[in-house]
């Protein structure tokens, strides 16, 4: 949160973004992304310590039937029954591959839910407010960032989080605090990214898309994690879920195509 503030302050002062400045109106624009923001964060690292990464990854995808039903209430956007069948295909491999698991950690799958809802809910609402003529995607950023940091610091206090942190050994090695200063600086790109693929797309295939390379971290779990407990339908659920999600980017793609192509004629 401090290195998007800081990277997008500096770069309006320098007037290479463009945003519009503070006035009473602006909670009110951003309500309730900060909120949904900040409890995507936490369901997130709690689902994460609770959960093999495999699947971790695979009840993520709940995510996406939850989007496209957010996007359909809150948005009133329309898809075609072949994108709705690639998306429960998605599903659908998600269930059989979180039947067979052997690991199940009922609090764990409780947070996980509660991310996808989080997550569901945190790219419909960007997707609303990133409006050029509300906010912007840089305003939602800064304002998203400047309004939680100070309530996420108090948690992490309340937690005792905060206290190991400061307490942390490795803040003198210098590699240690390269890395972590570059972490944050990633975290402010990947937000970037994502909130730029909404825009220009939608949030439903913005989901999707991190849906198929969270499989990709599945298969290298598998290899690398040394936690992930090999089941034959397990394995099953994770490829068709990967075809459900290949099938949803060629259609996607197609559409997208056919839309640009009678522009390219005139």
């Amino acid at each position: 949160m401090a290195a998007t503030i800081l990277i997008l302050y500096v770069s309006k002062l320098n007037k290479i973004v463009h945003f519009p400045d503070f006035d009473k109106s602006i909670p009110v624009k951003l309500f309730p992304l900060p909120l949904i923001y900040v409890g995507n964060h936490i369901s997130g690292l709690s689902s994460t310590s609770k959960l093999s990464l495999p699947m971790f990854t695979v009840l993520r995808k709940f995510t996406i039937p939850l989007t496209l039903l957010l996007e359909v209430i809150i948005l009133g956007k329309r898809y075609p029954l072949s994108i709705i069948v690639s998306v429960f295909a998605i599903i659908l491999g998600a269930f059989i591959a979180a039947g067979s698991d052997l690991s199940f950690n009922l609090e764990g799958y409780t947070f996980v839910l509660l991310n996808d809802i989080f997550t569901a809910a945190n790219g419909v609402y960007t997707k609303q407010k990133i409006d050029p003529k509300e906010l912007g995607k840089y305003g939602v950023l800064f304002y998203n960032a400047c309004f939680m940091v100070v309530p996420t610091v108090i948690i992490s206090f309340s937690t005792g989080d905060f206290q190991q942190a400061t307490h942390f050994q490795h803040w003198t090695n210098f590699l240690f605090v390269f890395q972590f200063i570059l972490s944050c600086l990633l975290g402010f790109l990947l937000m970037y990214s994502t909130v730029l693929c909404s825009h220009y797309n939608s949030a439903l295939t913005t989901t999707v898309v991190g849906a198929i390379k969270n499989i990709s971290i599945a298969y290298i779990g598998m290899l690398i994690g040394g936690d992930y407990i090999f089941n034959m339908l397990n394995f099953i659920g994770l490829n068709i879920c990967m075809a459900g999600g290949l099938r949803y980017s060629f259609l996607t793609l197609r559409g997208n195509s056919k839309l640009v192509q009678p522009g390219d004629e005139e």
